[in-house]
């Protein structure tokens, strides 16, 4: 809010002589809520809501949506897919201004005050509802540097990692990974390999793996190793040389991305706009067949 944090804690003090009870619990180490703050917050929020809601209510009514949305968004997807397109959103819609939060870590809608994600992947959380806007592809790279240092490989398990025969140590199989690891999980995920029915999980120990989409691109680019990126993300440094696919013939199943938002958020006009516009944007990178693309 661009507040002084002094003035927050003049606010929330005076807030709390006002009820007569306390909403923060302070210590010298922290400041957690009390069960009345979180009682009190959560009934603000719903009651802001409400406000909100009698406003787009008049603003469904007009030609243009109007006010603030707040989106969180992949790092790799904002910078290369929803931040560049965002002049013809302007141009669409002046008033409604984006907050955009990147960041490939996973967010608290509720908690946040996040209007929509989006995501990837499986969406456990049944409570939201999701609407499909594309399926990424995955392609396997490395720089040319990489490639000219260690060899090509033909086949995924060169990348496995393999036991020396009577020492006991664990090594790369000649190529070393450059991993992306879960900023939920702290655990690196594995690259997966498909071809004529043949599954194959590399799960071999990273060299450098970062939680981050847009730094995992520039690691690959640095020359560490070999790794999976989504495909509309490498596209343009292929094309440029910068980095060369490798098994080309081994592929890994699409990459489902969802709009995601909570239920009491679906008939806001604000979220609407946002939403078609995404599905928009998003179609042309969808790797789909087009008759698929109504799933």
């Amino acid at each position: 809010m661009n507040i002084p944090r002094a003035t927050v804690t003049k606010l929330v003090q005076e807030l709390e002589r006002h009820l007569g009870a306390k909403l923060l619990q302070r210590t010298t180490r922290q400041v957690s809520v009390t069960p009345e703050g979180a009682a009190y917050y959560e009934r603000a929020v719903q009651l802001i809501f409400d406000l909100e809601e009698m406003d787009d209510a008049v603003v469904q009514s007009r030609a243009q949506p109007r006010g603030r949305i707040r989106v969180d968004i992949g790092s790799i997807l904002a910078n290369a897919i929803v931040l560049p397109a965002l002049p013809e959103f302007r141009a669409r819609y002046p008033e409604l201004h984006v907050d955009v939060g990147v960041s490939d870590r996973p967010v608290d809608l509720i908690g946040e005050g996040v209007d929509c994600v989006i995501r990837g992947g499986d969406l456990p959380d049944t409570s939201l509802i999701a609407r499909r806007l594309a399926d990424l592809d995955w392609v396997t790279v490395a720089s040319p540097v990489y490639l000219g240092a260690r060899g090509e490989p033909m086949h995924p398990d060169e990348l496995q990692a393999r036991e020396l025969s009577g020492i006991g140590r664990v090594r790369m199989a000649g190529h070393t990974i450059a991993g992306y690891f879960s900023s939920l999980s702290g655990r690196a995920l594995p690259l997966e390999f498909n071809k004529d029915g043949q599954r194959i999980i590399v799960n071999s120990e990273t060299v450098v793996a970062v939680n981050d989409s847009t730094a995992h691109i520039t690691t690959l680019l640095s020359g560490v190793g070999i790794g999976q990126t989504f495909r509309f993300a490498a596209a343009p440094y292929i094309k440029s040389g910068r980095l060369r696919e490798v098994l080309p013939d081994w592929t890994r199943p699409r990459h489902p991305m969802h709009l995601v938002y909570p239920s009491n958020q679906h008939l806001r006009a604000k979220l609407l706009a946002f939403a078609e516009w995404m599905v928009e944007v998003f179609a042309r990178y969808d790797d789909r067949p087009q008759a698929n693309r109504a799933v």
